[in-house]
């Protein structure tokens, strides 16, 4: 009575001393109660050691919640240090019994390979005993593992089954993920519409990854008339969060003067933020600003630094700038080796930009014997992409014999297309 303040005042000081004096005769369900209020500093300072000691002595009486409380506290080292394997302990005697949160937790600790080996199967397992009994954690990672194919082959409509039961409860991470498989036509038909739905239910519950999703969605005009201001407003939002997608997406609006007047400091400010967590596009637009000196005198050194972190992790735009550097000398000695080394790799990689320096690393033997049938596949190449230089050298290797026989009709025809994409630029 005294703790649901029912027939008289909430008073959780005269609670706790009416769960101490039953706790103290043995009773279980006192004792879980006990360990709660510690737990949760309720009438008395927040406590997890004696909120340990209390469930500990109700789940050896084989209280469920208080086994799988004190499952969480060994899990997260609340009061006590880490002990995975208690953890599991507790969470399997809880789990046996039924109770949904356990069996959720104890998926999570088979996904994750904590206290026991890795086991997607006995994930699955709990995770369905859990989501079976409509616990939305659990509904939310089945569909992940559905998803992904994690211990099951792919099954999109079963994960969109799972996301939406979890995201009707108000499940944030799975309104995000049932937003972004209508948005991709995963497990259904494409729908710009339902995934902004999705998102903004997710987004205005602070969830960040879905604040940055609907700020793409309004820059893009997916779904929705497209709004720039909107898409700075959701990306500021997960950006402060940390959210590392927006942060960059935001450094792109300011440095394009999208949405907002043209800021390069605050795009730069927003740039490092991304980069230092390690996401490759912002570290390549970070580098660009260094070797442009927009906001910030230029910086060669400073480029190249943050075009290799971005290289490294197969960003082509920063793969082949990092061979420019390289080729031209800027911030480094030139180095016509590792020119095409970057060259390459981002070429590899269907980039026409870096197809075009490659062939002419080859045409002019630079890092290279020269071989002008390898100028020519790469030429080929970035020209089939419309990239206008290829096609005015590919032309001109044609018109000269440098690949026999002399092919006076490719010529003319790499020549036209050529022409024709400079008029296109000058219009």
């Amino acid at each position: 009575m005294h703790a649901n303040g029912k027939g008289i005042p909430l008073n959780n000081e005269e609670t706790i001393e009416w769960y101490r004096l039953a706790a103290s005769m043995g009773d279980a369900k006192a004792q879980y109660h006990l360990g709660l209020m510690h737990e949760n500093g309720r009438g008395t300072p927040k406590n997890d050691k004696e909120a340990i000691k209390w469930y500990q002595l109700a789940a050896e009486q084989g209280h469920a919640r208080a086994q799988g409380n004190l499952a969480v506290m060994y899990a997260t080292g609340a009061g006590t240090p880490k002990n995975c394997e208690q953890a599991i302990k507790w969470f399997r005697l809880a789990a046996d019994k039924g109770l949904a949160k356990a069996q959720c937790n104890l998926g999570v600790m088979y996904l994750n390979g904590e206290g026991t080996p890795q086991d997607y199967a006995q994930a699955i397992k709990w995770y369905r005993l859990a989501a079976e009994q409509g616990n939305a954690d659990a509904q939310y990672c089945l569909g992940v593992m559905h998803a992904n194919g994690m211990g099951i082959p792919k099954q999109y409509g079963q994960a969109i089954k799972w996301f939406r039961l979890a995201a009707n409860q108000g499940h944030a991470r799975a309104q995000g993920n049932l937003g972004v498989m209508h948005a991709n036509g995963e497990g259904t038909h494409r729908n710009y519409k339902e995934a902004i739905k999705w998102y903004r239910l997710a987004a205005e519950q602070g969830y960040s990854r879905a604040q940055c999703s609907l700020g793409l969605m309004y820059e893009d005009g997916k779904g929705i008339p497209k709004n720039d201001e909107e898409a700075i407003k959701w990306y500021r939002l997960a950006a402060e969060q940390g959210d590392k997608r927006a942060q960059c997406n935001l450094g792109v609006m300011h440095a394009n003067g999208e949405g907002t007047h043209r800021n390069y400091k605050q795009a730069l400010k927003w740039f490092r933020l991304a980069a230092e967590q390690g996401y490759s596009w912002a570290q390549y637009h970070l580098g660009l600003m260094h070797a442009d000196g927009k906001g910030i005198p230029k910086n060669d050194e400073e480029a190249i630094k943050w075009y290799r972190l971005a290289a490294e992790q197969g960003d082509k735009l920063a793969q082949c700038n990092l061979g420019l550097m390289y080729a031209n000398g800027e911030g480094t000695h030139r180095n016509y080796k590792q020119a095409l080394k970057w060259f390459r790799v981002a070429a590899d990689q269907d980039y026409a930009r870096a197809q075009y320096n490659l062939a002419v690393m080859y045409a002019n033997g630079n890092g290279t014997a020269k071989n002008d049938e390898k100028a020519i596949k790469w030429y080929r190449r970035a020209a089939d992409k419309g990239d206008k230089r290829a096609q005015y050298n590919l032309a001109s290797m044609f018109a000269l014999g440098k690949v026999w026989p002399r092919n006076r009709e490719e010529a003319i025809e790499f020549y036209r297309l050529s022409a024709e994409k400079a008029r296109a630029s000058v219009k």
